[in-house]
């Protein structure tokens, strides 16, 4: 019988003292203000005790303990670099109107710059994907058969459906994405070593 891996990805909640500008991988805080009836709806349609896997940024290890406060007990906790949201190199700060201004108007329709584009001392969303997808398939043969609760942000959880969907880099920047909503993407065991995913929802909001 094929095993089911069930990824159950969640986008950190809002940021609001820093919005309007460009932080990345800045550890900025997220604002749970106005969050608490989404986080309770959220928890209830987690499964029992499943395995987190948070991104080590602030904004997401602090809304993995906001959702464990509305109920979910993890089987265990374990935080993940790899699930860091994109590194904007000398973007960071800068206000979005900063940046159009810099850019002579902003040059991507859903993103800061086209998924191949490296900003000065960062990373393109390529990337991303490139450090993203290694550690989405050690984290799932690790935790095969398992729920996983990976609460992260929205570069990344783009990069895992991305490689779920076989999509490509620019394409999956189209993918809109809001802070606290569940993204299901299962990982199916077949008699080949890559198996086969399942999309069950994306960008599912509560609340």
């Amino acid at each position: 019988m094929n095993r089911e891996t069930r990824w159950w990805w969640i986008r950190h909640a809002p940021v609001k003292n820093h919005a309007g500008l460009i932080y990345g991988q800045q550890d900025v805080p997220a604002d749970y203000t106005e969050t608490s009836t989404a986080i309770a709806a959220l928890a209830g349609a987690l499964p029992e005790a499943p395995v987190l896997i948070a991104s080590d940024l602030r904004r997401a290890a602090d809304t993995a303990a906001a959702i464990a406060a509305a109920g979910v007990d993890w089987e265990k906790s374990e935080s993940e670099a790899a699930f860091r949201e994109q590194h904007f190199g000398e973007w960071q700060g800068l206000s979005t109107s900063a940046f159009a201004e810099l850019r002579d108007d902003l040059p991507h329709r859903g993103w800061l710059a086209p998924a191949f584009e490296r900003p000065p001392g960062g990373e393109s969303f390529a990337d991303v994907i490139a450090r993203v997808v290694p550690a989405v398939i050690h984290r799932t043969a690790e935790n095969v058969g398992q729920d996983i609760v990976a609460v992260a942000h929205a570069g990344s959880i783009r990069a895992a459906i991305a490689y779920a969907l076989g999509m490509g880099a620019e394409a999956a920047l189209a993918l809109s994405l809001d802070n606290l909503s569940l993204t299901r993407l299962d990982h199916i065991e077949t008699n080949d070593d890559a198996g086969v995913w399942r999309i069950v929802c994306i960008n599912r909001v509560f609340g």
